[in-house]
């Protein structure tokens, strides 16, 4: 345990937080930056004898129960709740959940895309962004509650109307193939996530197919370089997948183009147009 290094690593990350970040009134004849200590110590559950005594370089070390409040109430990133971890002598765990924060480089990204319908996907497969085109193309995310994002869900759990399974797309059944073991990979990453938990247990379930699927332990499929969406106002549109990994987030971007010049590309240009106004069937 490196205490000085801790001391000095948890005085820099309270003296950048707001009392406005975490909710607490800024007080008159406030003259220390940041938070205060005891402010520090309420958000993290712990006495402020204790973080003094931390922040001192004079405290015991820190259990993993202490560092995880302490990572929570001084907003750590998981760089940072790693570092922690380290100075402390306390090896890391692995991460309390998937990370569902996207980069605003990578929101951007999004919208910057010209004729792509693009969307960034957790580790459990939750839509967590998209632009207007994939709006258009699978579904207004934003009218959906957070639960019914998840693509996984979404397939082996519906809702489906008129048949579109998964909004038509034509690679439905090998999809669940690749999502039940993406999915199996992020649960072993994330095996204190409850979230997650509570997501694996209502797909088995509720989908003997998932349940048959998750039986076989597979892990590592690929996904699909090409699939068609049957949409309902302009019918099949046949486009290339490409999914790129996000560095550090457990995040993929995946993007949707059709090739130049075809029939796929113009139903594209009409989707960009008209958007999700006339969207009155859900996929």
């Amino acid at each position: 345990m490196d205490r000085r290094e801790l001391a000095d690593f948890l005085r820099s990350r309270r003296e950048r937080i707001t009392p406005a970040d975490v909710g607490l009134p800024a007080g008159p004849r406030r003259r220390t930056p940041g938070l205060r200590r005891e402010e520090a110590a309420q958000l993290a559950y712990i006495s402020t004898e204790y973080y003094t005594r931390l922040e001192q370089a004079r405290g015991p070390r820190p259990s993993r129960e202490v560092l995880a409040g302490l990572a929570r109430a001084l907003r750590l990133s998981d760089a940072e709740r790693d570092h922690l971890h380290h100075l402390a002598g306390v090896p890391p765990g692995p991460p309390p959940g998937p990370p569902r924060e996207v980069r605003q480089s990578i929101l951007d990204l999004l919208r910057r895309l010209p004729l792509a319908a693009a969307t960034v996907t957790s580790a459990t497969l939750e839509v967590i962004a998209w632009n207007d085109l994939a709006a258009a193309l699978m579904e207004d995310f934003s009218a959906v509650p957070r639960r019914d994002r998840n693509l996984v869900r979404r397939l082996f759990l519906g809702p489906h109307p008129q048949g579109r399974r998964l909004y038509g797309v034509s690679d439905a059944d090998e999809f669940g193939r690749m999502a039940t073991q993406h999915l199996r990979a992020a649960a072993a990453r994330y095996p204190d996530d409850p979230e997650t938990t509570r997501l694996v247990a209502e797909l088995l379930d509720g989908s003997p197919e998932f349940a048959r699927l998750w039986k076989s332990h597979d892990v590592g499929a690929d996904p699909a370089l090409r699939k068609t969406f049957r949409h309902p106002l302009v019918g099949p549109v046949t486009v290339d997948c490409d999914v790129l990994s996000i560095t550090g987030r457990d995040q993929q971007v995946v993007i949707y183009t059709a090739a130049p010049g075809s029939p796929s590309e113009d139903a594209l240009r009409l989707l960009s147009v008209v958007g999700t106004q006339r969207m009155g069937v859900p996929g």
